[in-house]
């Protein structure tokens, strides 16, 4: 795992570094608040030990400003001080710190709480990843779709990139649960998600974004990519019928894409595709919209 080590002491940094070696992490290093904050915004490290007295800004400021960062702030920090005194620790722990160390640091001391404090990580780690998951198809789920969308619409305007996005919907699935059961609809459910995710490149994503609907998320791409993909998903599809027990269903789906560059922020970049997806049923079902 990652530590960042924060502190203006060059003897500190390396006193710290020289006892966590053993343990095997990989540690990175800045030696004020400014480059701590920038490094951590990069690296995003597994933990981080924060001096409390630094010039120019102190620990306690970084640390509210890295609890102020919706990217940053699940980031275990452990405060590193001089000063044993009862107040400080306290002020450290209500801006959010989770543990306080004092110097000079006693070897057996750190190693444990370091180790203490990247557990608990992990496990916050696991628990955020199984929120991200629609447990039937295995596939994110919406709140993992509007955070990568937001990850990846951030990047397109930032380097000046083309994003597109495709929104599926299975086509009259109520008819599949009212005929042959739910437990036949979630088999669909499935294949579909398993048929459509074979068909992306590894830079894409495919999430359940509800129901019996799905959206791809596609960097880099211009719409007439994202066009082209939805036509080999609706073909892929369609194909061939859906094995569930003794029986074989014919499912297909209706597609909707959108890219960026017709789009000026990004609701819009969601409303367009919804909308086309819309249209794409309207027309028939089993196609895609716009058509190129």
């Amino acid at each position: 795992m990652r530590i960042l080590i924060i502190d203006d002491s060059t003897d500190a940094r390396a006193v710290a570094q020289a006892r966590l070696a053993p343990e095997g992490h990989e540690i990175v290093c800045a030696d004020t608040g400014l480059k701590a904050l920038d490094v951590a915004a990069t690296l995003e490290p597994d933990l981080i030990l924060l001096d409390v007295d630094m010039p120019g800004m102190s620990g306690f400021e970084v640390c509210r400003r890295l609890k102020r960062d919706e990217n940053l702030n699940m980031i275990p920090i452990i405060f590193l001080s001089g000063s044993g005194e009862a107040g400080d620790k306290v002020i450290g722990l209500d801006l959010g710190a989770i543990d306080y160390v004092t110097k000079p640091f006693d070897t057996f001391e750190l190693r444990a709480r370091v180790r203490a404090a990247l557990r608990t990580k992990h496990l916050q780690d696991i628990l955020r990843d199984k929120a991200m998951i629609d447990p039937l198809t295995e596939l994110g789920n919406r709140r993992a779709f509007d955070d990568r969308l937001s990850l990846e619409w951030s990047r397109a305007m930032r380097y000046n990139l083309q994003l597109s996005m495709i929104l599926a919907d299975i086509d009259m699935f109520k008819r599949i649960n009212d005929q042959f059961g739910h437990q036949v609809g979630d088999e669909v459910l499935r294949q579909v998600a398993s048929r459509l995710s074979a068909c992306l490149r590894d830079c894409d994503a495919i999430f359940r974004y509800g129901g019996e609907e799905f959206a791809a998320i596609l960097p880099e791409t211009p719409l007439d990519g994202a066009i082209d993909l939805a036509k080999r998903l609706c073909a892929h599809l369609g194909d061939k019928p859906v094995k569930v027990n003794k029986h074989e269903l014919k499912v297909t789906a209706s597609f909707g894409a959108s890219s960026n560059l017709e789009c000026d922020d990004l609701s819009q970049l969601f409303v367009c595709a919804d909308h086309r997806l819309y249209d794409a049923k309207a027309a028939g079902r089993n196609c895609v919209r716009p058509e190129s």
